[in-house]
């Protein structure tokens, strides 16, 4: 079976994103707080603002997330408003412009989208700095379907959106576990680890199963 969709992951992929820890850490030392204290506040004994990850699958709105992140820190609601518009700074990164172009070169030839594990506000976020629902024909967001992945029904909507098998697809991820779900589905996954080399990749696919 041919190839007739090319879809992204966009943290790590078509987006570069620092380890989240470096944006934390900046709050860290603004906040004045020890590396103990301000594990205990965020993560001991455990995640204290998103305790079953729910944010991801919808479980939790933006508005929400950042009253979790203000009781946790103390923080006033100016410093609760930097502190939102740091984290969307950290989360949608910088965009990688070579792969998005490569992204916008397929098509016609293929249906393209885009399938990322997200939390409310993403795509508006997204949408205002890189037009991703411009660049793709489809952008499936965890937070907006309910599932995450690497959990198969993520994989089953953005074929479903795209209106192809799984076997006509081909998905790029910077997690290898996102990876092998998609393979086991029939997707043909593969890992991104450089631009350049998942270009490669893919075209060498296509090419293929032309």
């Amino acid at each position: 079976m041919g190839i007739r969709a090319v879809a992204f992951d966009i943290g790590g992929v078509l987006e570069r994103v620092d380890p989240e820890w470096q944006f934390l850490d900046r709050w860290r030392e603004r906040l004045g707080l020890t590396a103990d204290g301000y594990r205990r506040a965020l993560v001991w004994p455990l995640n204290r603002v998103d305790p079953g990850e729910s944010a991801k699958t919808g479980g939790m709105t933006e508005v929400q997330l950042r009253q979790r992140y203000a009781a946790a820190l103390g923080l006033s609601e100016p410093q609760a408003d930097e502190f939102m518009a740091d984290m969307w700074d950290w989360y949608c990164g910088e965009l990688d412009r070579e792969l998005a172009s490569y992204a916008a070169s397929l098509r016609p030839r293929y249906r393209t989208g885009i399938l990322s594990n997200s939390v409310d506000g993403a795509r508006r976020e997204e949408q205002s700095r890189y037009g991703f629902e411009q660049l793709v024909d489809v952008v499936v967001y965890s937070h907006e379907i309910g599932v995450a992945k690497p959990d198969p029904r993520a994989y089953r909507a953005l074929c479903d959106e795209l209106g192809v098998a799984p076997e006509e697809l081909a998905f790029l991820d910077d997690r290898a576990s996102n990876v092998e779900a998609a393979c086991e589905l029939g997707i043909r996954g593969f890992l991104h680890v450089t631009t350049a080399a998942s270009v490669q990749s893919i075209d060498a696919l296509l090419e293929l199963a032309a």
